[in-house]
């Protein structure tokens, strides 16, 4: 499990590598929930997911994406909010060794 860094922002993009594919996540708050977009070598794989608390982001191989990626709130039980983002909430890279 790797941490992705996120900033307590209501909207941010970061690019980053993970395992050898080249990602742009989009993360961002609608009113109480937060949202995440992932384009991978910038073909889009999934757009305006829902983010919730120990919940598998993408889940699903035919979208192309090696992995997963999901919230973790690490002092509860809570779904994210931009707030806490970096620090409470924390976005986990899962490799498919952790999947397994």
């Amino acid at each position: 499990m790797n941490v992705i860094p996120l900033q307590p922002l209501p909207s941010q993009f970061l690019s980053v590598t993970l395992v050898g594919q080249a990602c742009r996540i989009a993360v961002y708050q609608k009113g109480a929930c937060l949202y995440l977009d992932l384009t991978v070598a910038n073909v889009v794989r999934m757009t305006c997911v829902i983010c919730r608390n120990r919940v598998r982001l993408v889940r699903q191989s035919y979208l192309g994406f090696v992995g997963d990626l999901a919230f973790v709130d690490t002092q509860g039980v809570l779904d994210p909010d931009y707030t806490g983002l970096g620090s409470r909430f924390q976005l986990v890279y899962l490799t498919p060794d952790d999947l397994a």
